[in-house]
């Protein structure tokens, strides 16, 4: 099992975070990778269950499906259905936590995932500095950084 971890600080305080990340149709919003993101078939973005259809601005398609969503956690946990990756089994975890001082938050994104052992280190890049630090990177834009 390869898992991947990326944690960090945001400027902004972890409810007002939350309204953006907790909505599982709107990664296309803030994560400069994803083209586009609809909810298939129509359910709503925050029922467990539902499938996300991501369009990546390559063009490639990835297929989520939400395990979990806590308000109380400012969590939620999804499987990729559907990649182009060559993994199985993949589970992401994505956690906010406030940080009292200065009213912010800790954001920790992780995963664990299976493949070939030939493709460990370009997949825990892939998600890692790809996936993850990439988002970050735009969230810290959106709230401004200190």
């Amino acid at each position: 099992m390869v898992k991947v971890y990326r944690s960090t600080v945001l400027d902004a305080p972890a409810d007002r975070v939350w309204r953006d990340l907790r909505d599982f149709n709107g990664l296309a919003n803030w994560h400069p990778s994803i083209a586009l993101s609809r909810i298939e078939k129509g359910h709503p973005a925050d029922k467990v269950g539902c499938v996300r259809n991501l369009q990546l601005k390559d063009g490639a398609r990835i297929r989520e499906q939400l395990l979990s969503l806590s308000d109380y956690d400012f969590s939620c946990m999804y499987a990729i259905l559907d990649s182009p990756m060559d993994m199985s089994d993949y589970v992401a975890t994505l956690r906010l936590l406030p940080v009292t001082e200065g009213n912010r938050c800790f954001i920790e994104w992780s995963a664990e995932f299976e493949c070939r052992p030939e493709q460990v280190t370009e997949l825990t890049d892939t998600v890692g500095e790809g996936m993850f630090q990439t988002g970050f990177d735009a969230l810290k834009k959106r709230y401004g950084q200190r």
